[in-house]
């Protein structure tokens, strides 16, 4: 398994550039689009997931709510 990378932002140091207003936008910026990125990831594995074990459950509850009530091997029969 993958480890995970963290969430929180690493402490800045002393020194290093000046003109730390536009740096820190610029950083707010990276993490929000790595936050939202990582976000979409998760979402869309576990759409994938409800939509693999989701689709012959709802293929089944719609055939049955429909008229004639067909029986639950006419539903899964592929003839």
């Amino acid at each position: 398994m993958a480890s995970r990378p963290s969430l929180k932002s690493k402490p800045k140091g002393k020194g290093g550039k000046k003109g730390g207003a536009a740096d820190e936008d610029a950083t707010a910026a990276a993490t929000t689009v790595r936050l939202v990125k990582e976000w979409t990831t998760w979402t869309m594995k576990k759409a994938k997931v409800v939509a693999h074990y989701g689709f012959i459950p709802l293929v089944i509850v719609i055939g049955m709510n429909s008229e004639p009530k067909p029986s639950v091997f006419q539903l899964l029969s592929p003839v």
